[in-house]
């Protein structure tokens, strides 16, 4: 069997920076300043005005990230949020954490994007905003989703979760809506040694608010105007997540160019959609995906590539309206067709800064040599 290509290897990013990263937590250690301390402060401004924005504020994790700038920017019991059936169900979690209602919207088959025509069809008098997932590193397009958001009175709640520092017609991710989420968790664009979240927002009372709602509602200690919770980025991850910011730009660069290369191969294989860039060297690509046709071969295909030695993933195999738990929304199978075609067909392919062009023709190959078996007559 040929060297395995890993879906994901972090190496390269980490072992350059290894020695700064042992010496920034020994340095932690030393002070004892583990909760809301200097790195964080400092990560927090660099990562907003990475973005654009003006207020950043860590949280533990993407999770929290939503739920707590959903409540911050006036989400509450009784309203309704438009957002993407395919997502993660993180997404629908931050939202029902609010006690306001995920009103669920089919995606375009060509970017896996919401489709913003579609959700035009699930507006009702409660509903108060829409949040638009920035889907394997691909911003919805901002002028429409701004356009769609205003003529419906919407606010926009940005899951930027897989998007960091991405790009599209000259807009940077976060920089949209009136709250923006991101998650660092360790395989992410811009990933912590563990969990990890932020929320974006330009409005200082939203910022002010999310302050305070991550450490137990106090402005001051031990004074809690609000209710709260514990949910705060560490400082050791912080120290890291600024240690590898500088990076990034260069990090996403290499992983749209490797992308790049993936689309140009793959283009004329059988049975081979990669997904739709409208983005250029906007998109972040968090994740490489491409469609399978006829949607039965997937299978096919992902085991003779693993047994060629090269991992992939599928994101995600089960939508989150058939998702057990959230049974209770009331959609079934057949609601939102696109998406459920798409649960069939995509799979991820290996994609992180590192990748050589060497393997990303490894990975092409052990598809040309397996589409022969895996798509007989189909096409795009």
């Amino acid at each position: 069997m040929a060297q395995t290509i890993p879906f994901v290897d972090l190496s390269f990013q980490h072992e350059p920076l290894q020695a700064q990263i042992e010496q920034l937590w020994r340095d932690c250690i030393a002070q004892g300043q583990f909760i809301l301390g200097p790195h964080l402060a400092a990560f927090e401004q660099a990562f907003a005005a990475a973005s654009g924005v003006a207020h950043g504020i860590g949280v533990a994790s993407g999770t929290d990230a939503l739920a707590l700038g959903m409540r911050a920017a006036g989400i509450q019991a009784g309203d309704e949020v438009l957002v993407p059936a395919n997502t993660f169900i993180a997404t629908l979690i931050g939202i029902l954490r609010t006690g306001a209602t995920p009103v669920l919207v089919d995606c375009d088959p060509d970017t896996a994007l919401i489709d913003l025509e579609a959700a035009v069809q699930n507006i009702t008098p409660r509903t108060k905003a829409i949040a638009p997932v920035h889907l394997y590193g691909q911003l919805v397009a901002p002028q429409a989703l701004k356009d769609f958001a205003q003529s419906h009175n919407l606010l926009i709640i940005e899951d930027a979760a897989q998007a960091h520092l991405a790009h599209r017609d000259g807009i940077t991710a976060g920089s949209i809506g009136t709250v923006a989420a991101y998650s660092f968790y360790p395989s992410k664009n811009l990933g912590a040694m563990g969990d990890g979240g932020m929320v974006l927002t330009d409005d200082p009372e939203i910022a002010r608010k999310i302050r305070a709602y991550r450490n137990y509602g106090a402005r001051e200690k031990y004074i809690h105007q609000e209710w709260g919770t514990n949910s705060r980025l560490d400082n050791l991850q912080a120290a890291v997540l600024s240690l590898k910011l500088p990076q990034l730009p260069a990090w996403n660069a290499a992983r749209n160019q490797r992308a790049e290369q993936y689309n140009a191969a793959l283009a004329p294989l059988p049975g081979i959609c990669p997904l739709v860039n409208h983005s250029g060297p906007g998109h972040s690509y968090h994740l490489y995906v491409i469609r399978v046709q006829p949607p039965h071969q997937r299978e096919k295909l992902q085991a003779a590539l693993m047994a060629a030695g090269i991992q992939t993933g599928i994101h995600y195999p089960i939508p989150c309206h058939l998702q057990p738990a959230y049974r209770f929304l009331g959609y079934q199978l057949g609601d939102f067709p696109n998406t459920e075609q798409l649960a069939g067909e995509i799979l991820s392919l290996p994609m992180y800064p590192g990748l050589t062009a060497a393997q990303v023709e490894a990975v092409v190959q052990a598809i040309r040599d397996s589409v022969p078996i895996a798509t007989h007559g189909s096409s795009h």
